[in-house]
């Protein structure tokens, strides 16, 4: 094994940041033109996918942030995230959820509800589910045919953030300042969570959920079980981008005011980094992980 790596997009600053979580330190850029926001890793396949956001281009790289290939996918390209060998994309502006092999081929295309922000793909692979921002709603699909499953009504206004966790499904309600929990199988809203102002994304680490609070410079921790919240704790200037990192102990945070990317434990709420990064860090998707020696 070699280190725990995070994947920054800078919208900003045009950029891709590899950081070195074990030294907390950027260890490779790439420039990336065009607002890149939506990144995820893949360490199985050592790819890096992220999408600029004012282009709809699509671009692969290695983990040493060097370009291996690209696909334009339109202006409405936006959430992202792994599936297989390949990558699942919402499409904002087309309702619209399409799968794409290693190749970055089309293998299968979904109606989804309006304006679809994250999408998440289930623990075990066999469901993809997007968090429909307009639609106030989340569809979810079956992973390898595509076809819909359920559509379910989130709590909250506008889910953004969107991420499976222990069975279940879990949505940042931007407009709504709460966590929507749901049954992914039976296609029903089981809970909800309080949160701050304007909650972005969310990540799962030491038995404790972590939503990104934009407005208020805040991450809200609930526990898992009983989902009742824990502790606010202060990051940096608009949070959004949210991941755990590999040994499940940690989280990393990106502050898109702050130019800064934070490592914050689990358990203690402390952070132990504070990382300097490029213009407006977004990070939006699964941006850690393990890199494996090949």
């Amino acid at each position: 094994m070699a280190g725990d790596l995070a994947f920054v997009t800078s919208q900003n600053g045009n950029a891709l940041s590899v950081v070195d979580l074990g030294l907390g330190q950027i260890v490779a850029h790439a420039d990336i033109p065009g607002a890149p926001a939506p990144v995820a890793y893949d360490p199985a396949q050592g790819r890096v996918y992220v999408i600029a956001a004012d282009t709809g281009r699509l671009h692969v790289l290695d983990e040493g942030a060097l370009p291996l290939s690209s696909a334009d996918l339109g202006a409405g390209a936006f959430g992202l995230a792994v599936l297989g060998d390949g990558v699942v994309v919402t499409d904002w502006y087309g309702a619209t959820l399409t799968r794409l092999d290693g190749d970055l081929r089309p293998l299968w295309s979904a109606t989804t509800g309006a304006a679809p922000a994250g999408v998440a793909v289930s623990a075990d692979g066999t469901l993809v589910a997007t968090a429909d921002r307009d639609a106030d709603a989340v569809s979810i699909f079956d992973a390898e045919t595509g076809d819909l499953r359920h559509r379910v009504a989130t709590a909250g206004a506008h889910p953004f953030g969107i991420t499976f966790h222990d069975g279940r499904l879990f949505t940042a309600d931007v407009q709504g300042d709460r966590v929507s929990v749901i049954d992914p199988g039976a296609g029903t809203l089981i809970g909800q969570v309080p949160t701050g102002s304007h909650p972005y994304a969310l990540a799962f680490a030491a038995g404790r959920g972590f939503v990104t609070d934009q407005y208020d410079g805040t991450v809200t921790v609930f526990d898992t079980t009983t989902l009742a919240v824990l502790e606010t704790v202060t990051v940096g200037d608009y949070p959004e981008g949210i991941a755990t990192l590999p040994d499940g102990q940690a989280v990393a945070v990106a502050n898109w005011d702050s130019d800064s990317l934070i490592v914050l434990d689990a358990t203690s709420l402390q952070i132990t980094h504070d990382i300097a990064m490029p213009s407006g860090p977004r990070a939006f998707g699964g941006f850690t992980g393990r890199q494996v020696r090949r």
